[in-house]
């Protein structure tokens, strides 16, 4: 059984300062972000997806790694190998739509657990992205969820950081 909570709280103000230079570029920066000191590559492609709190409501916009798979986006839930689920997956699967942003465009679509053949493929395909993702899943029992985004439209609106009130 993998306890990583140590390993993501230390991570969590570098997830902050990541979303805000994002958010705040609209994309320009932070869309690429360096993720080469840990396994990954420099010029990793991140988004950021809305989460809606499943028991709060509370809307948290959270950075995340992705890759293209054909014309759509491709996340994963490892939290570093825990054994338990990322809350903003949580807070995915209880609702039939999402809005994420990539770089400057804002989209509502709708997502997919990737399964069978097609989970084994995209697998391959993002832990070679991100090398990381193996050592992630060798440490938790769990499989580790791969979502599969698909755009259904674009929104004609921008995001903001949250403040520290929020």
């Amino acid at each position: 059984m993998a306890d990583v909570s140590e390993f993501i709280n230390a991570l969590q103000p570098m997830f902050a300062e990541h979303l805000n230079l994002y958010l705040s570029t609209n994309g320009d920066k932070g869309y690429l972000w360096d993720t080469s000191g840990s396994g990954g590559s420099p010029v990793t492609t991140c988004l950021i997806l809305k989460a809606i709190g499943r028991k709060t409501g509370r809307i948290q916009l959270v950075p995340l790694i992705y890759s293209a798979w054909g014309d759509e986006y491709v996340i994963v839930g490892s939290k570093g190998g825990s054994d338990k689920h990322p809350a903003w997956y949580s807070n995915l699967i209880a609702r039939p739509e999402v809005e994420f942003q990539v770089r400057d465009k804002i989209f509502r679509g709708t997502w997919r657990i990737a399964e069978g053949a097609e989970r084994a493929s995209i697998w391959d395909y993002v832990s070679q992205y991100f090398p990381p993702y193996a050592q992630y899943q060798a440490k938790t029992e769990r499989t580790i969820p791969v979502v599969v985004l698909t755009v259904k439209e674009r929104l004609n609106e921008t995001w903001a950081a949250p403040t520290a009130a929020a």
